[in-house]
Order: structure tokens, then C-alpha cells, then sequence
């Protein structure tokens, strides 16, 4: 990847990635890292934001979130590595679109990692993984799509799913999980699990990981021929995960859910919608305040939901978990559900309102839209 950012002015290959182009595939600037002059410049105009010299700057400055510097100078491509900020954080676009102060623990549903991913020139690690050829790969990452993510293709290497659409699923956010057990779509672990699984399978660091889980050769066949179940450092490396995952999880689980800005919902008919969030349309029944999922094994079937199990069965408990809610208004780009199957709240609400015959008008049902938008 280095090599596709620096271009063939650093050794690379390709004429580069300019910050316009890195902007337009979701990557996202932190203002408050980039220098003083600089930044002054990008609002001015008079920092070519089509020269791909000033993305290794940023990157050099850390301000490009999620992207870290390692080495680089002296002629050499700046190498670099990525952090889970790269998927799980935002800006307020206070600068501009995609430049702005961070938002950690927002779901970065701008972010084209497929495409991102496709720019670079080696892609055999993963081509001999999946056991195909680096085209198909390609193909394959550049049907994601922004804001989305298929984790699961590197254990079961099912890149679609029946219906022939991608089996890609949208970033998650990374705030509000305080008191949650499960925190991806399918269930899987908890926080610490799915930092150890991303740092040491998708991320490559050096380090520990163990589920015997993916040993299973028919469900996950790409995990049980390459050994993801038990991953440990090589001889000549140290652990380098580890030893963070402690730190990371206390942080992840300090993040509160963003509140919903006064003025972006109606409040009297949000009132009215909590009315039927807890009583006739039962959503609380599963969406528990005040965490609004289900305290314990909040999983369910896709039966159970009203919808298919395809996703679900990429998992080793073949069930859907019940999704927290608090900072909805938050991640509506993209969509609803693990998948963005459904456009708007108000297409979830009817999906249930059909699924559960909960009988409810037109107005009841928006009324439950804008308490959502509410929490």
C-alpha cells in the first residue's frame, strides 16, 4: 500500500494518491494534527490537494486517521501502518469534507476499503490465501462498496452472497458498547476478542490468537487450511498485541454514544414514539434501556428477525445479535441492518411493523422514527 501512496516520484509505482483522491475514498484528516500553516493553506486553496507529495506529508504528520508512519526518508517510501481508527472513527468536516476534528468510535461509513485495498500492486498474500487468482481479488474488494468490510471472507472465502451482492457488511461503530456483551453483527466475542481477531488476522501484527472455532473445515475452510485458530508470534518476533489489548478495550469502552444534536428530531413525537418503543410495538423487549440490546446473549435467528441467515451462519452461533441503538442518528449513511438492506429508519420500523403485525399507523410508525433519532 505504501508503495500505490508514494507513486513512482518515491520508488512506487503509479503516479500516486493524491489527498483529494485519499479524501475521496473516505479517508478522513485530522485538523488538529495537521500544521498550523498548512491547514491555513487547505482552507486558502494554496495547498495542492492534488499532489500526492502532500498525502505522504499528512500521513508523516499522522494526521490522516487510522494511517501511522513507519520509517520512510532518505528517498525511501514512507511505509505505514493502520490502526483501528482507520474504520471505527470520523471528523466533524469543521475544515472541510473529510477534514475536521475526530470523532473516535464513529463508524467510517465514507470509507472505501475494498477500492483502497485494490490499489495495491501486490495482492498475492491474499490471492494464495482465498486460492485464487489477484484479478479475481480485485473484483471481489472493489464490490464493497464504501463503508463496508468482509471479515469473514478470510475464513470462509464466500465473497457473495446468494442473491449475488456483496457479502460485505457495514463498519460498526466502536462507541457505546459499555455493558454490551457481543459487538460485531453475528456475535463472535467480545471487544477484546475482536481486536485480538482484526489485529493479528486482517491487521497481520505480530502476536497471539486462539479459536478453535475455526478449525471447523466446512464452515470456515479458508481459516482451517492457513491455521487462523491458533495464530502465535514466529520465532524471531515478539508479541506485539497483546500487551495492548487491555489498554484498547478500557478505551474503546470509556466512548459514549454521541447525543443526538437538539433540533435534528421532533421531540413531541419522539415522546410519543417511546410510548411505543416500550409498550405496544415491543421494541424494548429486545433493545433493553438503557444499553437497548439484550443484557446477556442478545442473539436471535434470521427467522426470528424476518429476515435471511446467510450472514448468520458465517458465524459460529448462526445468529444475528440484537444491535445497541443509542447514536443512531449518527450512522445513517449507508443504511440499517448488518448489510444497509434497509435505506431508513422508518423502512426498519415498517420491516418490524409487517414482520410482528404490530398494526401501526403511519403516524405511530414515524413517531417511533423520531424517538430513535432521539437516543
Amino acid at each position: 500500500m505504501h508503495q500505490a501512496i508514494a507513486g513512482g516520484r518515491l520508488g512506487g509505482v503509479g503516479p500516486g494518491v493524491s489527498p483529494a483522491t485519499a479524501l475521496a475514498v473516505g479517508l478522513k484528516v485530522d485538523a488538529d494534527m495537521v500544521p498550523r500553516e498548512v491547514l491555513a493553506g487547505i482552507r486558502s486553496g494554496t495547498v495542492d490537494l492534488n499532489d500526492p507529495a502532500n498525502t505522504q506529508a499528512l500521513i508523516a504528520a499522522r494526521a490522516v486517521i487510522g494511517i501511522m508512519p513507519v520509517g520512510g526518508g532518505n528517498g525511501q517510501p514512507l511505509s505505514i501502518g493502520l490502526t483501528c481508527a482507520i474504520c471505527h472513527s470520523g471528523v466533524d468536516n469543521s475544515v472541510a469534507p473529510g477534514i475536521g476534528s475526530r470523532l473516535d468510535g464513529w463508524p467510517n461509513r465514507d470509507l472505501n476499503i475494498g477500492a483502497i485495498a485494490a490499489l495495491s500492486p501486490d495482492l498475492s498474500a491474499v490471492a494464495d490465501l482465498l486460492q485464487i487468482d489477484q484479478d479475481t481479488v480485485r473484483t471481489v474488494l472493489r464490490s464493497w462498496g464504501p463503508g463496508k468490510f468482509d471479515a469473514e471472507l478470510f475464513l470462509d472465502g464466500k465473497a457473495f452472497r446468494p442473491d449475488g451482492k456483496t457479502a460485505a457488511t457495514l463498519i460498526p461503530p466502536a462507541y457505546g458498547l459499555a455493558g454490551v456483551n457481543l459487538h460485531t453483527y453475528t456475535g463472535w466475542g467480545s471487544v477484546p476478542y475482536w481486536n485480538a481477531f482484526v489485529g493479528n488476522l486482517e491487521l497481520h501484527g505480530s502476536g497471539v490468537f486462539f479459536d478453535p472455532r475455526l478449525n471447523d473445515r466446512d464452515k470456515f475452510p479458508v481459516a482451517a487450511r492457513a491455521g487462523l485458530g491458533n495464530v502465535r508470534p514466529g520465532a524471531t518476533r515478539d508479541d506485539g498485541v497483546t500487551s495492548r489489548l487491555a489498554a484498547l478495550q478500557y478505551y474503546q469502552l470509556s466512548i459514549p454514544a454521541p447525543a443526538a444534536p437538539r433540533g435534528s428530531y421532533q421531540e413531541r413525537a419522539a415522546e410519543s414514539g417511546e410510548s411505543l418503543f416500550n409498550g405496544r410495538a415491543r421494541c424494548s423487549s429486545c433493545h433493553v434501556p438503557p444499553l437497548y440490546t439484550e443484557p446477556g446473549w442478545g442473539m436471535h435467528t434470521g427467522a426470528e428477525i424476518g429476515i435471511d441467515d446467510f450472514q448468520a451462519n458465517r458465524s459460529p452461533d448462526n445468529r444475528y445479535r440484537t444491535t445497541p441503538l443509542k447514536g443512531l442518528w449518527s450512522r445513517t449513511t449507508g443504511g440499517f441492518y448488518h448489510d444497509g438492506r434497509f435505506a431508513s429508519l422508518l423502512a426498519v420500523v415498517q420491516h418490524y411493523n409487517r414482520v410482528f403485525e404490530l398494526r401501526l399507523s403511519d403516524t405511530e410508525m414515524n413517531d417511533l422514527v423520531e424517538y430513535l433519532k432521539s437516543l
